[in-house]
């Protein structure tokens, strides 16, 4: 029978260099294994925006409006705080659609009219979802810069009570 005994050290007791190893090369992506998306996605369903896929590496997000320009933008306005740009973007939004809809009624007496106030909410709707997706790809940038910062890491090892071998193995 062989008996092995190991010294196990929690994240504070290791060396700098141990430290920077687990950080660095061990545990870099253990915040963003799995699906760390989830409760950005949500927030964005919650408003009405169904964000479909997003590439914070290339720049690019795809989604759709899951409801209409006023009511996405009172939901913002109700529920994101005025600092957030979705607020300040919504309140813009807000502000055209209700300019192009007080124009449409003033001019209700010909046809063309009509047609001209649907080609001015769809532009303003493209635009509402582009500025919209912009806003939540940032969202979800920061979201991952600060999900793999060293001090987000380090906070999950110690919420955790990860423990390592000397050299910073994790047991």
């Amino acid at each position: 029978m062989r008996e092995i005994i190991t010294k196990v050290y929690n994240f504070s007791e290791l060396s700098e260099d141990v430290k920077d190893k687990v950080i660095n090369d061990k545990l870099y992506n253990i915040n963003v294994s799995n699906e760390w998306w989830d409760c950005t996605y949500d927030d964005a369903r919650d408003i009405g925006l169904e964000i479909e896929e997003f590439d914070i590496y290339h720049n690019n997000i795809k989604g759709k409006l899951k409801n209409t320009i006023l009511n996405i933008c009172e939901k913002i306005i109700k529920e994101h705080g005025a600092d957030c740009e979705t607020y300040k973007d919504a309140e813009i939004s807000l502000k055209e659609f209700e300019a192009t809809r007080k124009k449409w009624i003033l001019d209700t007496e010909e046809d063309e009219d009509e047609f001209i106030y649907s080609e001015e909410y769809e532009g303003l709707e493209e635009e509402f979802l582009r500025t919209l997706l912009e806003d939540y790809l940032i969202i979800l940038r920061k979201e991952y810069e600060y999900l793999t910062s060293r001090e987000s890491i380090i906070e999950t090892i110690k919420a955790n009570e990860y423990e390592f071998t000397e050299t910073g193995k994790l047991v």
